[in-house]
C-alpha cells in the first residue's frame, strides 16, 4: 500500500474506489467516523478534515457534558481540525474491502490535540524516542459473546442475553469448535485488517474468548487494539452475535482483562533494554526503574486503566484482577507481572487494565509512568510479592471506585506533569460526569432489594 499522497491517490483510483471510511477515537475509546467520497477524501489530504468538536463534548451515549471547557454549548461546538494518518491505511475485509484510515487532532494543537487520546500517545512516544527508547507494546483482550442482536438487546433485559456457548471452558479446544466459523473469521479477518493475532482461545466463562495481538511499536499497537474491539463487534454482527468488552459482565463470573505488555528497545530494535542476563530474573536496571515508576504513578493515573464505574467491579479479590500495589515475577495476582524469557521476550505486563479501556490512554499511561521512573532513577525498593498478591498490603491498595480514582488524578501534580493539565482536567471531568450519571440512576439491585420489603 502507498503512504505518499500521490501514490495513495493513484492506488485508490486504480482500484476504482468511490468511498473511504475515516475514524477518530473519542475519550472513551469509541470510534467516531464517517464515509466520504474519493473526491472529498483527496481534498482532505491537503486541507485536513474538519471534525465536530462534540466528539470530545459528549459521553458514550451522546449526552453533552455540562462540566468541560474544551468544547460545549458555550463554544457552539465548532469543528476541530483533524489530520488523516496515511500510515493507518487498511481495507475492511468484511465490508467489501472498503479503504479505511484513522485520523487524529495533532494538527489542532491549541484545542483538539490537547484532549485527543491518539495525539497524547504520540507526544509521550516522542518523549521516549528523544530519550533513546523504542517502545514495543501489545495488548490482549477478553470479552463475552452473546446470541442476541442489538435490536433484541435493546428491547429485553440485558441480563437475560444468552451466552454464545454454555459452561466454564477456559482454553477449550472443544468449545472453540462449537462456533468455529466465528472463531476462524476473527483470526483470519483481523489479520487481513492488519491486526495480526498471536493467539485466540476460549477463557473461563460462558461464551468468553481471549485474543493476544502481535506486538509492535507503541502507536501501531494502540491503533490495532482500538480497531480490534470494533472489528470483533462488527464480525460478531455477521454471525448474529453481540460482543461485550465490559470489565465485569456478571458478579458471578470473572471480569474481562485488557492487559498491556511492554518493553523498551534501542532505536535499531536490536537490543531489548529490559533484558540483562546477569540481572535478577534477567531484569535490567532500566526495567527496574520502569516498574518503580509505574508503581509510584499508578494511583494517580488509574482512571486511564479503569475508566468506567463498571471497571471497579472487576478489581476485586479472587477475580483474576489486582487489588493491591504489587509486582512479582510471573504472578497473576499482582498489578504488575514480570515476564523474563530471554532477550526477545523479557517484558512487563500491566494487569490492572480492563477490556473497557481506551488503549491509547492505557498505553500512554504505562509508558509515561515508566519513563518517569527512569528519569527520576527510582529504585525498585518495593519487595516483589511471593504468593497471593491479594494478601500483600505492604505497598498499599488500588483505589476502589471511579470517584476516588478520578479525584486522586485530578488533584495530582504528577498527573499534570505526565499528561498535561489540559488533558488531565478534561479527562477527569468526563469521569466525574460518568459518576454523576450513575449516581442519578435507580438500579435493578435497588429495586430487587427494596421494592417490597423496605
Amino acid at each position: 500500500m502507498k503512504t505518499t499522497k500521490e501514490g495513495l491517490i493513484e492506488e485508490l483510483k486504480a482500484k476504482s474506489c468511490n468511498k473511504i471510511k475515516l475514524a477518530i477515537v473519542d475519550i472513551d475509546g469509541v470510534l467516531r467516523g464517517k464515509v466520504v467520497s474519493l473526491d472529498k477524501f483527496i481534498s482532505m489530504l491537503d486541507g485536513g478534515l474538519g471534525f465536530c468538536a462534540v466528539v470530545f463534548g459528549w459521553d458514550m451515549e451522546d449526552k453533552s457534558y455540562d462540566n468541560v471547557s474544551v468544547t460545549g454549548w458555550h463554544t457552539g461546538y465548532p469543528d476541530f481540525q483533524a489530520r488523516i494518518d496515511l500510515s493507518t491505511q487498511r481495507q475492511i475485509p468484511w465490508d467489501q474491502d472498503m479503504p479505511f484510515f484513522l485520523a487524529d487532532f495533532e494538527k489542532d494543537k491549541e484545542q483538539g490535540a490537547l484532549v485527543c487520546p491518539r495525539s497524547l500517545l504520540k507526544r509521550i512516544k516522542q518523549k521516549a524516542l528523544d530519550a533513546g527508547f523504542m517502545p514495543q507494546f501489545s495488548q490482549e483482550f477478553e470479552w463475552f459473546n452473546f446470541e442476541v442482536t442489538p435490536e433484541a438487546f435493546g428491547n429485553e433485559q440485558p441480563d437475560l442475553a444468552k451466552p454464545m456457548t454454555p459452561g466454564m471452558f477456559g482454553y477449550s479446544i472443544l468449545r472453540a469448535s462449537l462456533k468455529s466459523e466465528y472463531f476462524n473469521d476473527l483470526f483470519d479477518l483481523c489479520r487481513k485488517f492488519d491486526i495480526p493475532l498471536e493467539g485466540l482461545h476460549t477463557e473461563t466463562g460462558p461464551g468468553v474468548y481471549e485474543a493476544a495481538i502481535q506486538y509492535s511499536e507503541i502507536l501501531l499497537a494502540a491503533d490495532r487494539a482500538v480497531l480490534f474491539k470494533t472489528s470483533v463487534k462488527e464480525i460478531a454482527y455477521k454471525h448474529g452475535l453481540m460482543a461485550t468488552f465490559m470489565a465485569k459482565w456478571s458478579e458471578t463470573l470473572p471480569g474481562n482483562g485488557g492487559h498491556v505488555h511492554q518493553s523498551l528497545w534501542d532505536k535499531n530494535l536490536e537490543n531489548n533494554l529490559f533484558y540483562e542476563p546477569e540481572g535478577k530474573w534477567q531484569m535490567s536496571k532500566v526495567m527496574e526503574q520502569y516498574i518503580a515508576g509505574q508503581l509510584h504513578c499508578l494511583p494517580y493515573m488509574l482512571p486511564m486503566f479503569a475508566p468506567t464505574i463498571n471497571s471497579y467491579k472487576r478489581l476485586v479479590e479472587g477475580a483474576w484482577a489486582p487489588t493491591t500495589l504489587t509486582w512479582a515475577r510471573d504472578n497473576r495476582t499482582t498489578a504488575l507481572r514480570v515476564l523474563s524469557g530471554g532477550k526477545k521476550s523479557t517484558r512487563l505486563e500491566t494487569r490492572v487494565i480492563g477490556s473497557d479501556v481506551n488503549p491509547y490512554l492505557a498505553m500512554a499511561a504505562c509508558l509515561a509512568a515508566g519513563l518517569y521512573g527512569i528519569e527520576q532513577q527510582l529504585e525498585l525498593n518495593k519487595t516483589a510479592t511471593v504468593g497471593n498478591g491479594y494478601k500483600d498490603f505492604s505497598n498499599g491498595t488500588i483505589p476502589t471506585s471511579l470517584k476516588e480514582a478520578s479525584s486522586l488524578m485530578k488533584n495530582s501534580d504528577l498527573a499534570n506533569d505526565l499528561f498535561g493539565e489540559a488533558f488531565v482536567q478534561h479527562f477527569c471531568k468526563t469521569r466525574e460526569w460518568e459518576c454523576r450519571e450513575f449516581d442519578a440512576k435507580v438500579t435493578d439491585w435497588e429495586r430487587k432489594r427494596y421494592f417490597e420489603i423496605i
